[in-house]
Order: structure tokens, then sequence, then C-alpha cells
């Protein structure tokens, strides 16, 4: 497929420089910098040079690295008059600044996208969402063209509708579930069916080197384009897709490097890995399960979520937090990629305050992660358990909510105890798949979780419990955890219940999951949940991470499920977010005020998103936030500094108040 748009589209239509202004703050954001001592590349001063010299290409840059204060003073300057280009638009009464979309004056021309195909060795692609091979036709921002293949097309049946996670990984594009890219080209039966780009970039770079990343970096910024970094599309929240954008996809950076002793920087002097940004969790337990002795780490429960993304970026929980803490807790080095472009190291000893940021203060919004470097540790045995509660057992959905209750009553029991549980609850049923006791026998676990079978049987609760040990996690990880379902629409909200909440206000927790799964004054809708019993602060109660200081008294963390329909109207769409913002979650909110909620999971158009998903750390967040990305390079919803944006046009253009 031809990199070319339309051909009124062949040419250069830069507008002019504006005067005086741009200078001043330019300026201005230079001496900020400068006190910063930024390091600075050859790359800056061979993009510096091009520019002067009013040249377009892309210069082929060495990795070299060199000190220069007056290459960053001179690149910044031109980055603040690049940004100051902003395609103004007025929106319902408000005037805003965008970002450069197809179609607009200010759009690349065809001349500088296939110089950047050139510049990342014919990585970049024109982005077709994969459901088109069902369609006869895509109609894209350059036009249509025909996309239909009955092979193609029964393959991409085959696993789309079999929420083959794996399979919507791979692709270059594409979002795990699928709300927020407008669901506007899923697989179908009826070629005939219209498929569009929906909420999806334009282009993507494939990258397979950091040249490739810095590349895209240095593009989007200079033609202030909509970036999304996008490593597996695990996300609920679209922060993974962006209408109009360029996209860079990590995926390929699947490096591993173990050692039995870390002598990086800082003093942790034990065990570690350093994983490429596209590594996931399963093929990094996998990995350390394969070592002698083998090892593990702090990774989510879902096998596909790449761990250098969203998931360190926004805390990261899972099997071992109970233990080991958040993931946050474990880094001990990034390297990374600047919104300028530049390679750096954050760590305990180098750009500490970026080390503080990376480690939990939000994805996407301050460098792109290149590798990871994260403690690990002996794996152990361990015993698992699985709790079953539904039709099977009974049709009398109070009987199925008494025991729910039963069983939550015991959530501080279980965390202290060193468990972690991770349960579900949906219209007439609930389930715990599992209970994770690591370095616990069988007969401990039993132990530990026998009071609340004993109130099981003396409440007359129908059940089925199953427990058994395993050599170690892993092989619990493997034989318990499932697969999570790609090709969902949904919208996501939740909440974290500290010890104090359950151990005081358990009837109400139940009361507001109740109506999370029948919504009040809506029987027309119904929700489920997500629930994690575990909690960081057990063996790491203080933490020097970005993530929330309230996780250091965390029990239960709840993800919200409101199903969605395909494709559905924007007076939907506002219908079901208002259910999901001011019924469900408001229920959550209501019992524990003093709570806080988890940045990947969760309601983005909560209020009070800030103090709700990092707390005190909020204020220091968006400074550095103001520091290390400036021009707003990168964006994705609800993070620091990012009050001021906004999708304007039915959640297309992304604009920034001015």
């Amino acid at each position: 497929m031809s990199l070319l748009p339309r051909k009124d589209w062949d040419r250069d239509g830069t507008p002019p420089l504006p005067p005086v202004l741009p200078f001043f703050l330019a300026f201005q954001q230079a001496i900020m910098m400068w006190q910063s001592s930024f390091r600075a590349t050859a790359t800056v001063l061979a993009l510096l040079t091009s520019q002067v010299l009013g040249q377009e290409d892309i210069v082929e840059t060495q990795t070299a690295q060199i000190v220069s204060t007056k290459g960053v003073i001179l690149d910044t300057i031109l980055d603040w008059i690049d940004a100051a280009r902003l395609d103004t638009t007025t929106y319902n009464g408000q005037k805003y600044g965008c970002k450069c979309y197809p179609g607009r004056p200010c759009w690349p021309s065809a001349y500088k996208w296939n110089n950047l195909n050139r510049t990342v060795d014919g990585t970049l692609r024109v982005n077709v969402p994969a459901g088109a091979v069902c369609h006869n036709t895509f109609d894209g921002p350059f036009g249509t063209i025909q996309t239909y293949d009955e092979a193609k097309c029964a393959e991409a049946k085959e696993n789309f509708l079999s929420y083959n996670e794996q399979w919507t990984v791979e692709k270059p594009a594409d979002g795990l579930w699928t709300y927020f890219t407008n669901d506007t080209c899923r697989p179908t039966s009826n070629p005939s069916d219209p498929c569009t780009l929906g909420s999806y970039g334009v282009y993507v770079i494939m990258a397979t080197k950091a040249s490739h990343i810095q590349a895209g970096v240095n593009f989007a910024r200079q033609n202030n384009l909509r970036l999304i970094v996008r490593n597996t599309g695990h996300d609920f929240l679209g922060r993974s897709v962006g209408y109009g954008s360029l996209i860079i996809n990590t995926h390929s950076f699947k490096s591993l490097k173990w050692t039995d002793r870390y002598i990086g920087p800082g003093s942790y002097r034990g065990p570690a890995v350093t994983m490429g940004a596209g590594v996931q969790a399963g093929e990094i337990l996998k990995a350390g399960h394969a070592l002698k002795p083998p090892m593990a780490l702090v990774t989510g429960e879902c096998a596909t979520v790449g761990l250098s993304g969203g998931f360190i970026q926004g805390g990261g929980h899972g099997p071992w937090s109970t233990l080991k803490g958040l993931a946050v807790d474990n880094v001990l080095n990034f390297e990374v990629i600047t919104s300028s472009g530049l390679i750096v190291n954050a760590n305990e000893w180098q750009n500490p305050d970026l080390f503080f940021a990376l480690r939990g203060g939000g994805p996407a919004s301050y460098a792109v992660i290149l590798s990871t470097t994260v403690k690990t540790f002996p794996d152990l045995p361990a015993t698992g358990a699985t709790l079953y509660l539904n039709t099977t057992h009974t049709y009398d959905n109070e009987v199925i909510w008494t025991g729910t209750k039963i069983f939550h009553k015991y959530s501080n029991h279980f965390v202290d105890n060193g468990l972690y549980v991770y349960f579900e609850i949906f219209p007439y049923q609930f389930r715990v798949r599992p209970f994770v006791a690591i370095g616990k026998t069988q007969a401990e676990l039993q132990a530990i979780v026998k009071p609340m079978l004993d109130e099981f049987a003396a409440a007359g609760i129908p059940h089925e419990f199953n427990i058994n040990q395993y050599p170690t996690f892993y092989d619990l990880y493997i034989d318990l955890f499932e697969a999570e379902q790609a090709g969902q629409t949904a919208l996501t909200g939740g909440w974290m219940f500290n010890h104090d909440d359950v151990a005081n206000r358990n009837d109400d927790i139940i009361a507001a999951m109740r109506n999370v799964v029948s919504p009040a004054g809506r029987p027309d809708l119904f929700g489920g949940m997500i629930g994690h019993l575990f909690n960081p602060g057990h063996n790491v109660p203080v933490s020097t991470s970005a993530a929330h200081p309230a996780w250091r008294n965390a029990t239960d963390f709840v993800i919200v499920v409101l199903p969605s329909p395909e494709n559905p109207s924007l007076a939907v769409r506002d219908d079901l977010q208002n259910v999901l913002t001011n019924n469900m979650d408001e229920g959550f909110r209501n019992v524990s005020m003093s709570g806080a909620t988890y940045v990947n999971e969760a309601d983005p158009f909560q209020p009070n998103w800030q103090s709700h998903f990092w707390g005190s750390n909020y204020p220091r967040l968006k400074q550095l936030r103001k520091k290390w990305d400036p021009l707003g390079v990168f964006y994705a919803v609800s993070t620091p500094g990012t009050e001021d944006w906004e999708e304007i046009e039915f959640n297309t253009r992304l604009c920034k108040k001015l």
C-alpha cells in the first residue's frame, strides 16, 4: 500500500512562523532546561542544523552522547516555534489549539511521510484495522480501498470472536477492548458492512530499534501530531488508541537479560532482569521458570500485559503484590526516550525525578520506555484454591449475595496472612479463581480459609471449593489463571477499599456491589466486577514511587465492568458514562471517601481523578510533566497535566484550551 496521501497533500503546506511571542516563551523554557542540565545528543545537533537550514528531511543520527546546553536551548526554541503553530479552532464557544489531523493544511506532506519511512527503515505503515479483511472496503482518511479477503477474514473471525487476546496483541495498532476504538471495523460475516478508521491512528511505526522511536517522537513533536505509544494494546481506558494519530509500536523489543547480582546505579545488589519494552508477563514468567533456580518477579495476572508499558507506569499490581509490593516498588532502572528525542537513564542516581514519575506517575506521560530493570527473586512453592457459587448450586440470588458478603468479610484476614485473591461477581454468579498462597502449604491455606468455609456451612451456603499445592508459583499461574478476553466492548470503573473500609463498612460495600450488578433505576442495564485482594504494604510499608500512598493500606481493588452495545451512538455513550460515573462508581466512592483507585483500571472521567489516582503525589507529578514534556508531545487521558486537553468534535480531535 502506498504511503502517499491524496495528491492535493503532496506539498509542504507549512504556515509561516508567528512573530515575537514564541521566541520569548522559547527562551523562558530554554532557561528552565538549562538549569536542569539536560543531556543533549548528536541527534539534537544534527536535527537543529537541518531545521536552521530549512531542510525537511530527518537526519540520520548517531548514538554518541554529548553535553550541549546551547544545543538544547536552541532546539527548545525551535520546538516552541513549532508548537506555536497549533491548529486553532473554536468549538462550543471555547478556543482551542489542536493537534494536526489529515485534511488540515498543517498535515505533513507526502514528502515528509516518505522521508520518515526512510528514516525508520521502511517500518512505517498505513494503519488498517485487522477487521477490514472481512469488509469489502475500508474507508480511510486517504480514500477507499478494497480489503475483503475470505481466508484472512476466516482467521480474523476465528481469533477475534473467540477472544484470542494474543492475536489482537500482535496486530500493529488494534485495541484489546474495542469501546474506545469506536467499534467501526469489527470482523463480520457481512462484507457489505461499513469499515472506517474510527478512533485509530493513521500511521504506525513498527519500531525495531531505538532510532525508530526517536524518529517517531521527533516527527510528532515537529509536526504537532497526536502520538500514541502502543505496546500490546492491553488497555481498558482507550490510551492505546487515538483518532488521527501517529502510533509507535514497541512490541518487538523482546530482549531479556538476567543477572544474579545487579551492579547498576543505586544501593540494590541482588538478582534482577532487564527487559525490553515489548516483553509480556507470560513470556518473562516462562523465561524465569526455565532458569536454575526458577526466578520470579511482580507481574500482573494477565499473560499479555506488557510490563514496561502502562502496567509499571501505572503502578502495577499482581499475584506477588502482597509479598513484594507493587511492580514500581521493584524497579531499578529505566532506559527511555524523552519528548525531545534523547535517550536517558532514570534511576536512583540519574534523573531521579523522572525515575519517580515513571514509577506509577501515569502511562504515556513522561517518556517512551526502551527497557526496564526490575528486582527478581526465587520462585517458591505455592498453594492455590478456587471457590464457586452460582446457578449450578442455587437459583436464589440472596443466597449468592450472602455467600459473597461472608467471603468479603474475610478480605483483611486473607491479605494479612499473605494471600492474593482474584474474584469475579456477575449476575447470579460469584467465584474466586484463585486464592494464591505463595510459600505456603496446602494445610496452611486450608487453615486460613477455614473460618470462611465454616461460616458458609453454618449459613447453608452451597458452594464448590477446590485446593491444590504446586511446585512453584509459575505452575499455579499456568493452571489457575485464565486468559483475558479480547474484543470486549465495555466501560470500566473501579475503586480501592482499605483495611478500615472492610473492617467497618463491609455491609455498605456489598450494597454498593449489588448496585453495580443491578444499577438503581436502570433495569435495562447490568454490570459486573473483577476483584483483587492484596496489600502492597504488607511487606513494603513505605514506597518512594509515585503510586498513590493509599495503596500501602489496601485490601481490595475492584474493577467495575459496564457492557456496551457495539458501535453505540453518542447519546448511548453519554448515558452509559453517566451510569458508570454517577451511579455505579458513586456508590463505591460514598462508602470509602478516603480511598483511591487504580490509574489503569478505573473510570478516566470520574470527578477528582487527580487525587483519586495519585493523592498527595499529584502536584509534584504535574510539575514533572511540565519539565519532561513541556510541549505536550505525549498524551493519555486523565494523566498528570492533561486538565486543559480535550477530545472535541465528537471525541475526535485532541485539543488544548487556549
